[in-house]
């Protein structure tokens, strides 16, 4: 998994790609973790790239709606392929989180 960052703004955008499973969480976990550690309150996931995702991907996710939710801060996921929207429906996160089609919907959207 190769994870890339960049700032729109006050939006930070992580981009992904590959698979966000039990082998790669942690690693997006410690990016995400330094981003919210500086102090964003605006986090962007762009998902285009990624091709599978599990319930370890799921958690940093939902750590991460968790930790911003704390401080008012928002979390917008973008770009998802069926497959990978579909995950997050069957685990009910689609009523968590809000998604859009694409990475400039998503900014316009905070």
């Amino acid at each position: 998994m190769e994870v890339k960052t960049n700032k729109v703004g006050d939006i930070d955008v992580v981009s992904f790609t590959g698979r966000l499973d039990a082998y790669t969480s942690n690693d997006a976990e410690k990016e995400i973790n330094k981003i919210l550690d500086g102090g964003s309150l605006k986090l962007l996931v762009n998902f285009e790239a990624v091709d599978y995702i599990s319930s370890s991907g799921l958690r940093v996710m939902l750590a991460s709606l968790k930790r911003l939710k704390k401080i008012n801060g928002q979390i917008k996921l973008a770009c998802l392929k069926s497959s990978i929207k579909e995950v997050f429906e069957i685990s009910g996160f689609n009523q968590l989180f809000e998604f859009y089609k694409t990475e400039e919907e998503a900014l316009g959207g905070f």
